[in-house]
């Protein structure tokens, strides 16, 4: 994470916002689903997982990577706020806005995560900034508002 990612607002960029209690979950849940299906499947006796032809043992596996997967793209959303303009990286989708393209950040009572108001009138998502994160969320929308209102081009 570089310097400052986390601390009080100023110029120094680039600044990396990243959810923190998602990609706690991720590891958590990824870790259990290996452990508990490894517990699971050694369980069974021997004659029972030599029931299982080949198809259903890798579907099984299948399964098992769909869901790492899933894991895995929330665990890596971040906004990164850099001197170019913000990138958002929302499980696989990565997505780059100059500064003049991005009006204004929110993120509402509840919602899960922020919301970037474009300067064409539409909005992202920016799944970096979880709202399950509370404080530590509305905090890091706080200061990449500041760093937008530093690095936004006055329109005439």
């Amino acid at each position: 994470m570089p310097a400052g990612s986390d601390g009080a607002a100023g110029t120094l960029l680039p600044v990396r916002f990243r959810p923190l209690g998602v990609r706690i979950a991720a590891v958590i849940l990824g870790a259990m689903l290996f452990v508990v299906s490894g517990v699971i499947w050694f369980a069974f006796p021997e004659s029972v997982r030599d029931q299982f032809t080949l198809l259903q043992r890798l579907t099984l596996l299948g399964f098992g990577l769909v869901a790492l997967a899933a894991l895995h793209a929330l665990g890596r959303s971040r906004v990164d706020a850099r001197e170019d303009g913000l990138v958002a990286v929302n499980g696989y989708r990565t997505h780059q806005y100059a500064w003049s393209d991005v009006a204004g950040v929110t993120l509402r009572a509840g919602g899960p995560w922020a919301i970037l108001e474009l300067a064409d009138g539409t909005t992202a998502g920016a799944m970096g900034i979880q709202g399950s994160d509370g404080t530590r969320a509305v905090s890091q929308v706080k200061r990449l508002r500041l760093i937008l209102g530093e690095h936004r081009t006055p329109q005439p």
